[in-house]
């Protein structure tokens, strides 16, 4: 007992159990010696509970008897298995001689019910609160609002010295620190007009004569209710908060203010109203901002995607109609349609522009109408931060913006004669959405291309093989793969590597079952009701494309915080333990659904 004590005891999460919790904890395991080639358990066998190595290596394989883990001391494995329906989803056999610990099943779901670290340890792609627009300020903790590292000066610093690093930071207060970071004082805009220029002070003389000593604090735990009440009960507009004595950032009145500002429906309202393009891109300006907030506000991955794309949604609709403003009457009908992340509707905070004009079978499509059109929307999404598609999947290209007829025979084309680039432009094109314009011109479109290609095996075939193309980044051993070399050394591309995996995964479902949505999550909803792939296959797809795309625009909040331009490049180190193996294990069943679909077991494995 003293040797599996001295184990979990700096195992997360059983080091967050009280003594006398895991000291019973510790008493329910059971010690197995296994030699090597000994299996533990068989996939789809009743699981007896959740399994740790204490020592030697055991190799978990998924259901083709692909290599999926080499697992060594301290790690787990099971939880998958008895959090669903008891049964094991892969199978376990010791790579190396040596010991394995079991927890009895009833013993690991009383933790499950009843500690609540356990449990957010264990059960993946927790659901969060939904919501519209931004979070409730009031109930946002400090650390969430802060956006930039407080910057600081010693109190002998001149006064005029202070006041031009105020100005070069184009900032409103400033902390007067000691050495170690320790918070001596505060001065602020309003000090050096009232103190400085309206007295007249030497400039020379030190920032410590002017400051406000001792000002009053809050922990980054305090909540965005105590800034609140704060600043009303004293009349202060600057708020330090301190962390173990030190400075560790500033809030204000204005990032108040532009947190309460920051909603989608404002910035969609001050879209509706612009009268420029430049109008417009002073307000997708405030997309990473929303981002923050949003992600700050725990609002699930897929709101906050929709509510980015509803914007995007919105930009575009704004150019349509200012376009036709300046053009006049279009000849014939048309419609404006997005693919990509826009057609997906889950843009995060960096997306490029893949558009679509869909045209009336009646039109010209050399007409130059449509070919402004084009150009005045494609123009103004870059100008407001969408950027020209690299690959020119845009409708200013003549191939992307015909009559209806000429986008059936391309859809009948890529189906009959499945090329590799036939491939790349169905899956591109199965994300259509319709943005503005006459939306039936794709409707039946849609539905007559998914049963033609739906009816066709060989393109399913290759579709399938084309959806395999991206691989999770999974090293062997309990690792990443990450990237080895360039600015992006030691990141994971969690677009290319994590979402994008799942996405063809979902689309190559909604082929096979004929199903209309385009968005990723409610393709894999739509499989599992229409019966194209099991209820435990896509309640682990889901749970792994949430976490990943949690964990995505995590990271991406964090760099715009940072004062840094959003990205999908993530790095495991920068992780806690137990988020790494979480995300690692949501690329695990990414892989097992690929190796399904891959092996011919259609999607029901």
């Amino acid at each position: 007992m003293e040797a599996i004590d001295a184990l979990i005891s700096v195992l997360h999460p059983y080091d967050t159990l009280s003594e006398d919790e895991r000291a019973r904890v510790v008493r329910s395991f059971a010690r197995s010696q296994l030699p090597e080639g000994a299996m533990i358990y068989t996939r789809g066998q009743i699981l007896d509970g959740l399994y740790i190595v204490e020592n030697g290596a055991v190799e978990i394989t998924d259901a083709n008897g692909a290599l999926v883990s080499l697992l060594e001391r301290g790690n787990s494995f099971g939880e998958r298995g008895l959090l669903a329906d008891g049964r094991a989803v892969t199978t376990a056999r010791m790579a190396r001689t040596g010991t394995v610990l079991l927890l009895p099943a009833a013993e690991f779901r009383r933790l499950i019910a009843e500690s609540p670290d356990f449990a957010r340890f264990f059960e993946r792609g927790g659901r969060e609160r939904s919501g519209r627009g931004g979070p409730d300020v009031a109930t946002l903790k400090i650390s969430d609002i802060l956006t930039r590292s407080p910057v600081t000066t010693e109190p002998t610093t001149p006064i005029r010295e202070a006041a031009r690093i105020m100005r070069e930071a184009k900032i409103s207060s400033l902390g007067i620190t000691d050495p170690d970071g320790r918070l001596l004082g505060l001065v602020t805009i309003r000090d050096m007009s009232n103190r400085v220029v309206a007295e007249g002070l030497d400039l020379q003389a030190p920032v410590s004569t002017i400051m406000t000593s001792d000002p009053v604090t809050l922990p980054p735990d305090a909540l965005g209710s105590d800034v609140l009440h704060a600043m009303i009960e004293r009349s202060i507009g600057h708020l330090p908060v301190i962390e173990a004595g030190r400075l560790v950032g500033m809030v204000t009145q204005t990032d108040l203010t532009r947190l309460q500002a920051i909603s989608t429906s404002v910035l969609i309202h001050d879209v509706a109203g612009a009268e420029t393009v430049e109008q417009m891109a002073e307000v997708t300006a405030r997309i990473p901002d929303l981002l923050v907030s949003l992600v700050a506000g725990h609002q699930r991955h897929e709101v906050v995607t929709r509510l980015i794309t509803d914007i995007a949604d919105a930009v575009t609709r704004r150019l349509l109609a200012m376009a036709q403003d300046k053009l006049g009457p279009a000849p014939a009908a048309w419609l404006w349609a997005a693919c990509g992340s826009q057609g997906r509707q889950d843009q995060t905070g960096v997306s490029d522009q893949d558009n679509v004009l869909i045209l009336s079978d009646e039109a010209n499509p050399d007409d130059p109408w449509f070919a402004e059109l084009a150009r005045f929307v494609s123009d103004g999404l870059n100008t407001c931060g969408y950027v020209y598609c690299p690959g020119d999947m845009m409708a200013t290209n003549p191939r992307w913006g015909q009559p209806r007829r000429v986008w059936r025979k391309y859809f009948a084309d890529w189906i009959a004669n499945p090329s590799p680039e036939a491939q790349m432009l169905a899956s591109v094109m199965f994300d259509l959405r319709a943005i503005g314009g006459d939306a039936s011109l794709l409707a039946g479109l849609q539905s007559e291309t998914l049963a033609m290609a739906s009816a066709n095996s060989i393109f399913v075939a290759h579709m399938i093989s084309n959806s395999l193309k991206h691989q999770p980044p999974l090293g062997l051993i309990r690792g990443f793969a990450t990237i080895r070399s360039g600015q992006h050394q030691g990141h994971i591309d969690m677009k290319m590597n994590g979402v994008v995996p799942v996405a063809d995964l979902a689309r190559v479902y909604a082929l096979k079952g004929q199903l209309t949505p385009v968005n990723t999550r409610a393709r894999l909803e739509a499989a599992e009701a229409a019966g194209v792939i099991s209820g435990s296959g896509a309640r682990d797809l889901i749970a792994a494309y949430d976490l990943i795309q949690t964990l995505r625009l995590q990271n991406q909040a964090h760099l715009v915080r940072a004062g840094r331009k959003p990205d999908n490049y993530l790095s495991p180190a920068d992780l806690a333990d137990f988020e790494r193996s979480h995300l690692r294990d949501a690329f695990v069943v990414v892989r097992t659904m690929q190796s399904a679909l891959g092996q011919g077991r259609g999607v029901l494995g």
